[in-house]
């Protein structure tokens, strides 16, 4: 009895060090998502009048209005809408069955601690096109007007959302106890706080079905596009067909709808990202894929459904180079880092050897800085948003979010690189001094 404590000890070492400031940070996080998920629909809506609403301004009045609010049950009430609730029920279950039944080759993932490689199935991009032919199909029956219900019971989805991720978070935290689990080497703190929200087991899973790389790449990645093509749906019944829908909201379906193509086709890089290799799965990922990546990240498309915002050839032109400068720098960045992973060199690119065998790129984009992919995705983010115009900073709210998270991103790869490759890595950083933007930051 005492050998196998010992040696689940040796494989599940307790965690001794925290991120997001521990369990109050973490609670803090727990509780924020959900807060300021609601928030920027009710700070940027047609409902508010506004985006922002004017009492925002005054903090005497937006304490009075939230005040009001949260103490009226018709308010939460009107957070809950069963039928919305039934949807997002039946659309996580069509992703469930489409993994079951779709064709897909299975390959393999990183080794992990125990020694195992876990499998995978790949059949996230038949998913994506059999849920765009199905809604292409029913559009093109019953109208764009069928399709505005994303829209019009945006909080009921919302909450419905969330709903789902406290009980995954909450299954997988009580899962993660069982005998013979791999616990992530950052979830295992002993704080039921930090555990359930930072993620406790590794790879969650029903048999050989993974519920963290699932959820990483079907429901709310996918349901991002549709809530895009239901924001144009609604923007076509109202100013009298899809001809009048503006060029900047289709801008937004186009640059969205084409970054989630190219990582639901490019599935296996997924694979051996810190997201699946690294952290466990627990409300953290939940939320963040579950709720904020379709019902925050479209905030662009929604905001262009009651402000339309005409854009001129010249400005159009504009924001498609930005966009395609920042896709071109990220694709090209991973696409020279996976051949690398791969054993392969086919641009003959520079490379730093540790003491441990590992190598590591210091030329083209990973000569430029240490994470070139995170510089594309920024430059993406801004484009994303600048087809809104100038009116309101909320619209800009991804941008910096995304700065804000890939900064710590940044941080926390430094970290666990320098505990990897210890002082060869301070060796590399010579090599490439910049984390971000290159000659910059």
């Amino acid at each position: 009895m005492s050998s196998t404590k010992s040696e689940n000890d040796l494989l599940n070492p307790r965690t001794t060090t925290y991120e997001f400031m521990g369990p109050f940070g973490a609670l803090l996080v727990t509780l924020g998502v959900p807060i300021m998920s609601y928030l920027l629909y009710f700070g940027c809506s047609e409902s508010a009048g506004a985006c922002p609403p004017s009492y925002v301004l005054s903090p005497s009045l937006l304490a009075a209005h939230v005040q009001e609010s949260v103490t009226s049950e018709q308010w939460w009430a009107g957070l809950w809408d069963t039928e919305a609730a039934l949807i997002y029920l039946a659309w996580y279950a069509f992703c469930v069955v489409a993994w079951v039944i779709l064709p897909g080759d299975w390959i393999e993932g990183v080794t992990m601690r125990n020694g195992q490689k876990k499998k995978y199935k790949i059949n996230a991009f038949s998913t994506f096109l059999l849920a765009l032919g199905i809604t292409s199909g029913y559009i093109i029956r019953y109208g764009p007007e069928s399709f505005t219900f994303l829209y019009d019971k945006w909080l009921g989805f919302l909450t419905a959302s969330l709903i789902m991720s406290v009980v995954q978070g909450v299954a997988v935290y009580a899962g993660s106890f069982r005998k013979g689990a791999l616990l992530a080497l950052g979830g295992n703190s002993g704080n039921l706080i930090y555990d359930f929200f930072i993620g406790r087991e590794l790879n969650p899973s029903i048999g050989s079905f993974d519920i963290k790389s699932f959820n990483e790449l079907r429901p709310g990645l996918i349901l991002w596009v549709l809530i895009d093509i239901s924001m144009v749906c609604v923007q076509a019944v109202r100013r009298g067909g899809w001809e009048n829908v503006t060029w900047s909201m289709w801008l937004v379906l186009a640059f969205q709808g084409f970054y989630v193509t190219d990582g639901l086709y490019n599935e296996p890089a997924i694979f051996t990202t810190m997201d699946i290799t690294t952290d466990g799965f627990g409300f953290m990922l939940a939320v963040g894929d579950l709720t904020w990546v379709p019902f925050v990240y479209s905030l662009q498309a929604r905001y262009l459904v009651f402000r339309p915002v005409e854009l001129d050839l010249a400005s159009t032109i504009g924001i498609v180079a930005v966009n395609a400068l920042g896709y071109w720098i990220f694709r090209s960045a991973n696409g020279e880092k996976n051949d690398f992973r791969n054993g392969k060199n086919p641009k003959n690119l520079k490379y730093f050897t540790t003491e441990k065998g590992s190598k590591l790129l210091t030329s083209g984009w990973w000569g430029r800085s240490r994470h070139p992919n995170y510089f594309g995705d920024l430059i993406m983010a801004l484009a994303w948003s600048l087809p809104t115009g100038f009116e309101t900073p909320i619209t800009y709210f991804y941008v910096t979010y995304f700065i804000v998270l890939l900064i710590h991103r940044q941080r926390r790869d430094d970290e666990n690189c320098e505990t990897k490759y210890g002082k060869d890595w301070g060796k590399y950083r010579q090599l490439v001094p910049y984390r971000i933007i290159p000659y910059v930051y």
